[in-house]
């Protein structure tokens, strides 16, 4: 056994034939759909949570899904873009490396982190999964693929691509940058009153910190941020929270814990960080019934697809005579210095626990046009995934007051979720002079949807 983690099984790497291969194929197979058709990239699972698209062509991408090549001396590896980060953190882990930023659940792929951003714990040192590409070859709306660099012809599209969400083209390449790790990564749960909360969370994210930093909100005045250090000491023993242990609560009982890197990179994903307890995941009784190859979050997701699709809860609720569910399922960024702000209103008007954590800030000087963060500005993830009552007339009364929250905090909202803006508001938010730009350039014959109607469900999706 690997002291980095137990691995699935070993990983055999793409040949760069087959990859060019895999690639003209999909070319080929992209070219002869008749102008016109709805096109989805054809993948076994989704992270998204925006159910009930309009149909749409599938493209079979089962050929893009590994990993062609790692470099541990330069540090770097090269993707296929429908790899997921599950089998991406496999191969490179056996090279003794990592992405910089690996998104927390395993069905993530690069591509689809790279096009619609991603965050973990090291992005208050990384940023987000987009800044550690060096190059990506992109197929194009017109069915070409183009190689695009920081700096190259495609600069633009390779600055705009982040937040486009697959209506600019496909990644089916990435280079990226990875970086060295040790066995170990000891982790310290430090409780932190809300009057101190900003200014620790600016403390420990500064240049001498730790290598990962997020936080978990249980309550009004009852967070934590949990420190982890790369260590090559195991400390007094190695925790596991694959089995019948659950992570997010070993954070309030234990105030230091040692887990295997693999194991600290998944540690949210066994449990969909603590959203398996709406399924009956963590009742100890069905736990221990519950396959462990099943518990993880690409089945729960599927689990909620499925009720989303019959309508089953809903009715049941109905027949109980209990409210009916606004699903709030959001990831925003605020900036550091009102995070507090944003959550007193958040625990007095929405009331979710818990509560993620996450700060971030963008690597350099760089800026990425579709989600204009600021420069050198520390920002903090604040994620909630969960369901509240519907407000009688107003269905989407919860995620309304979170999405004009964030604009009166100077934040950003992902889009992996439901959206609620206008059009009008929604191409404030997220420079819709820069997106038309590149789409007149990159798609003038509009192939595939633009981005307000991908992710509103308007239009054609």
């Amino acid at each position: 056994m690997s002291v980095i983690g137990t691995s699935r099984s070993a990983f055999s790497l793409v040949s760069p034939a087959a990859h060019a291969a895999a690639v003209a194929d999909l070319v080929r197979r992209y070219r002869e759909l008749p102008p016109g058709t709805r096109v989805r990239l054809g993948k076994k699972t989704s992270n998204l949570f925006r159910f009930g698209a309009a149909p749409a062509q599938r493209l079979d991408t089962s050929a893009l899904t590994g990993v062609i090549r790692v470099d541990p001396v330069a540090r770097t590896a090269e993707v296929q873009g429908m790899t997921t980060y599950e089998d991406l953190v496999e191969v490179t882990l056996a090279h003794g490396v990592m992405p910089l930023v690996v998104p927390q659940l395993k069905t993530i792929t690069l591509g689809g982190a790279v096009t619609g951003l991603g965050i973990e714990s090291t992005s208050f040192r990384h940023g987000l999964p987009h800044e550690s590409v060096l190059e990506m070859d992109i197929l194009t709306p017109d069915g070409d693929v183009i190689t695009v660099t920081p700096d190259g012809e495609h600069a633009e599209l390779f600055r705009g691509f982040p937040n486009s969400y697959g209506t600019l083209g496909y990644a089916v390449r990435i280079l990226i940058e990875v970086q060295p790790v040790t066995p170990y990564v000891r982790l310290e749960h430090r409780k932190v009153g809300t009057a101190d909360l900003q200014s620790t969370i600016v403390d420990v994210c500064g240049p001498d910190g730790p290598q990962f930093v997020d936080g978990t909100v249980f309550g009004p005045d009852d967070q934590y941020l949990t420190l982890g250090t790369f260590t090559d000491d195991p400390g007094p023993g190695i925790s596991d929270y694959t089995g019948q242990k659950i992570f997010y609560k070993s954070i309030e009982q234990r105030a230091v814990d040692h887990l295997t890197t693999r194991d600290y990179i998944w540690r949210w994903d066994t449990d969909w960080f603590w959203c398996s307890r709406a399924l009956g995941a963590q009742n100890p009784v069905v736990r221990r019934l519950w396959p462990s190859r099943l518990r993880r979050s690409d089945v729960y997701r599927r689990l909620v697809a499925l009720d989303r699709r019959t309508g089953f809860s809903g009715r049941v609720n109905s027949v109980l005579g209990k409210p009916q569910q606004e699903p709030v399922i959001q990831d925003v960024e605020i900036p550091v210095e009102r995070l507090t702000e944003f959550l007193d209103a958040f625990h007095k008007d929405i009331g979710i626990t818990p509560v993620w954590l996450c700060p971030l800030r963008l690597r350099d000087e760089r800026t990425w046009p579709l989600y204009p963060m600021k420069a050198h500005e520390l920002y903090v993830n604040v994620g909630f995934w969960s369901a509240v009552d519907e407000v009688p007339g107003k269905p989407d009364a919860h995620n309304r007051r979170i999405e004009e929250l964030v604009a009166e905090l100077g934040g950003h909202k992902s889009l992996y979720s439901t959206v609620h803006y206008d059009e009008r508001e929604f191409w404030e938010h997220y420079n819709g002079v820069a997106y038309q730009a590149l789409k007149e350039r990159y798609d003038p014959h509009g192939r595939l949807p633009d981005l307000f109607s991908k992710v509103t469900g308007s239009g054609r999706a």
